[in-house]
């Protein structure tokens, strides 16, 4: 299993451009998800963000309370640098377990999957945590085999749901009928409510 997936792995993919995961646009799950919600004032996290894709989205929907945490400051500027002058987003070069806040809204896209899978329940667990009662995370989930290669990981959905249940409501977990074309067939789109009887 890899042990190197610090602040410097990620920075150094980013300056060499070697970011094979980034779709060049918001992905369609994403947008459509996002496309729908009409409450602006909503407090989203977008954690790993990356080149933010789905961030200029929401910018360009009207969304107001956005923050991102990322480790690559590279990502954060090229985000930055693409924004609307007038967006205030957060944009926090950090790690995300060290991150806190209230949020409404957490948004998944390929962070996740971009962590060692030894750090999924805390992954989860520190979800919970940050969001406010009754908040969601949504998103995007990889559906295949788990191995040692990686990142990305992948995993399964009887995985996905020993993870979440003790913590998350499922409001919907099935395969994604949108997904651009390298992930046909590998991806769950999912959206978790809170639960209001876990501690």
């Amino acid at each position: 299993m890899k042990t190197d997936l610090n602040k410097n792995y990620w920075e150094h993919r980013y300056q060499n451009d070697q970011t094979g995961w980034d779709a060049g646009q918001v992905t369609q799950p994403l947008k459509e998800y996002t496309d729908q919600i009409t409450n602006k004032d909503l407090k989203i996290l977008v954690p790993g963000a990356g080149y933010g894709h789905e961030v200029l989205h929401l910018a360009h929907l009207g969304f107001e309370n956005v923050t991102v945490v990322d480790f690559s400051v590279s990502a954060l500027r090229n985000l930055k640098a693409r924004l609307p002058e007038n967006c205030n987003y957060q944009l926090i070069e950090g790690d995300f377990f060290d991150h806190n806040g209230t949020y409404d809204l957490i948004l998944e896209q390929t962070f996740f999957c971009a962590l060692e899978p030894d750090l999924r329940p805390s992954y989860v667990q520190h979800c919970f945590d940050l969001l406010a009662e009754k908040g969601k995370i949504a998103g995007v989930l990889f559906n295949f085999e788990l191995t040692e290669k990686g990142p990305p990981f992948g995993g399964s959905l009887t995985e996905y749901q020993n993870l979440f249940t003790p913590y998350f409501e499922f409001r919907t977990l099935e395969a994604c009928y949108n997904s651009i074309k390298p992930r046909q067939g590998n991806e769950l789109f999912f959206i978790f409510e809170k639960s209001t009887t876990a501690k």
